[in-house]
């Protein structure tokens, strides 16, 4: 089943166009990466199927049944890295609030899925620590969790291996392949890390020259065999 379709895409700035054309689905139960050289768009494409930036042409189509609120997300840097005055358990609490709508309390139901989160992660210990005291590969399972809180059906990230050790990104990149495998999450992720197969799902948006073109992943790995 496909969960978002995209058409004929174009996106850039004024008259800078970062992305010329884009046509590619996001399926049920995907894994995709989306590769690409610095600047070439893969945040803007990201941003643009969230909505939070404007095509200058194309489509962007949900499928039925999935909203925006029903996505997940991760984002290259978020503010509240730095010096944020909160416990763990706040943090990951915040990511319920786009389900929220008017109430200004968590619920049971959301503090019951908090705990739930941080045990598969295998971080419950970490819930009433400051977020601030927290390693860096901890924080981003942290915010991990906060995508994961409200129990999307697509969890897109951008370039979540940023600033993690070697020992760390292996051990992020097996969690989100065992979420896609056993939760059947469907994983939209840019990265640069493509050592290993196994960790980095079944397709890949490649941008190049201005385009962004699906391919499988081995068909894609083995152009440069």
């Amino acid at each position: 089943m496909s969960l978002i379709s995209i058409h004929n895409l174009r996106l850039g700035f004024g008259k800078n166009v970062t992305i010329s054309e884009a046509n590619f689905e996001i399926s049920d139960g995907d894994f995709i990466c989306i590769v690409g050289a610095n600047g070439s768009g893969k945040t803007t494409l990201i941003k643009a199927i969230l909505g939070l930036v404007s095509p200058i042409s194309g489509t962007i189509r949900f499928g039925d049944g999935i909203t925006l609120t029903d996505i997940g997300y991760l984002p290259q840097e978020l503010n509240l890295e730095q010096n944020f005055p909160a416990l763990v358990s706040e943090v990951v609490l915040s990511g319920c609030l786009s389900k929220m709508h008017r109430r200004i309390c968590y619920n049971k139901l959301e503090q019951q899925k908090m705990q739930e989160v941080l045990r598969r992660l295998g971080i419950l210990k970490l819930k009433d620590v400051s977020f601030n005291e927290l390693s860096g590969g901890q924080k981003q399972k942290v915010l991990l969790a906060r995508a994961l809180v409200s129990e999307p059906k697509l969890l897109i990230l951008d370039e979540p291996s940023n600033n993690l050790d070697h020992e760390s990104r292996e051990g992020f990149y097996q969690i989100l392949t065992e979420l896609n495998r056993t939760k059947k999450i469907t994983i939209l992720m840019v990265t640069h890390d493509l050592d290993k197969k196994d960790l980095i799902g079944n397709k890949i948006v490649a941008i190049e020259g201005a385009e962004a073109k699906l391919f499988a992943t081995e068909k894609y790995l083995g152009r440069f065999k």
